[in-house]
């Protein structure tokens, strides 16, 4: 069997491409994993999102556990053909979800007690419970279990979380096992705190890990203080691993976290935005429930090849998500999700051919002229 194996191909600056090894088919680096929280990427066909160029999944721990359940899930033979995905799939260990979705829940040493947040059915959650919640739903990509506290939050809470997410970290890889073929990463807590950044780092290189995220951050720091803390972090992390940024994000995040040595990226962002009327261009967001789109009959974006920007109108965009129809947030996902692994795809290629710069400067210009001019 193949094994997990990271491979750096260039670099320019603080940015990287490569590609992920796995069993189940290569990633490329830098990439996009589209989230499928309940074993979907909503609104898309698994066949649609591969034509995006998606190499790989995001599944959610949390929401899969409770509902239909990881055993169930086992038993009908693993998310991959439950969902009918046959690309590789990165599972989250559900610890941000139990943190920000659960009511009544208790932290201890030992994990997180809580309540279901669909049927108030009460639950438990650690280290070893994340591990064998992942092994049932087959997962290429296991995160370790950790706590992710809201941010801004004071020094010694941030601390604390920390060095607990550590000492989780510690009994994730011993639960986890060897499992040849499939991959555990670690997690880097520490908030905006350079020095608790550093500690977290060097506690999960002691462990050894196959892949290293940065977790903790898109939780209400904004922008600034994101980029702050990734001018350090990454590389605090070993350099012949993947890094991963949870979370993240809009496209100039993307854009911002890839110059700055990240390796992989998630975000609800394109399925959340396309069913509320919203489009990511080249040129911005574009709102579709805005008036002036009624009656224009041109794409969203002319340069676009999505089946979106290739056979509907604005004006007819704009007509669906005003009735409710369904089409409407069909089309707009499919097109930010395409957009998506374009932008990926060109950083790719501008980082291998010695371009980063002159990408990021074009594509903040692009974006910085805004939409095209009202009929």
């Amino acid at each position: 069997m193949t094994r997990f194996f990271f491979r750096l191909d260039a670099t320019d600056g603080r940015a990287r491409t490569g590609a992920i090894d796995t069993p189940r088919g290569t990633i490329r680096t830098p990439a996009f994993m589209p989230v499928g929280t309940a074993a979907t990427v909503k609104g898309m066909m698994p066949e649609s999102v591969a034509e995006t160029g998606a190499d790989i999944l995001l599944g959610n721990t949390y929401h899969l556990m409770l509902r239909p359940g990881a055993e169930r899930i086992e038993r009908l033979g693993g998310l991959h053909r439950f969902m009918n995905w046959d690309g590789p799939i990165l599972t989250d260990s559900g610890g941000f979800q139990v943190m920000s979705l659960s009511d009544l829940r208790k932290l201890t040493e030992d994990g997180v007690t809580f309540k279901s947040h669909i049927d108030g059915s009460k639950h438990f959650l650690s280290p070893e419970r994340s591990m064998e919640i992942q092994r049932q739903l087959g997962s290429d990509i296991v995160m370790a279990f950790d706590e992710c506290p809201a941010l801004p939050a004071p020094r010694e809470r941030v601390a604390a979380s920390m060095r607990m997410s550590m000492r989780w970290a510690a009994r994730s890889r011993e639960a986890f096992g060897d499992r040849p073929g499939h991959a555990l990463f670690g997690i880097q807590q520490g908030g905006l705190e350079a020095d608790l950044r550093e500690e977290s780092a060097a506690a999960l290189k002691e462990i050894g890990f196959d892949g290293y995220a940065v977790g903790g951050l898109a939780v209400g720091e904004g922008q600034e203080a994101m980029f702050a803390c990734l001018d350090h972090a990454p590389e605090t992390l070993p350099r012949e691993a993947p890094r991963y940024l949870m979370g993240v994000g809009k496209p100039d995040d993307i854009v911002g976290a890839v110059k700055r040595g990240i390796d992989m990226m998630d975000c609800v962002l394109p399925s959340r935005s396309g069913r509320t009327g919203q489009a990511w261009t080249r040129r911005g967001q574009v709102n579709l429930k805005n008036a002036r789109h009624m009656d224009d009959p041109r794409p969203l974006d002319e340069a676009c090849t999505c089946p979106c920007c290739r056979n509907y109108s604005r004006a007819y965009l704009h007509h669906v998500h005003r009735a409710g129809e369904m089409i409407a947030g069909m089309l707009l996902t499919w097109h930010n999700l395409h957009y998506y692994q374009e932008l990926m795809s060109g950083l790719r290629a501008a980082i291998a051919g010695g371009r980063f710069a002159a990408f990021e400067a074009a594509f903040h210009a692009e974006r910085a002229e805004g939409d095209i001019e009202r009929l």
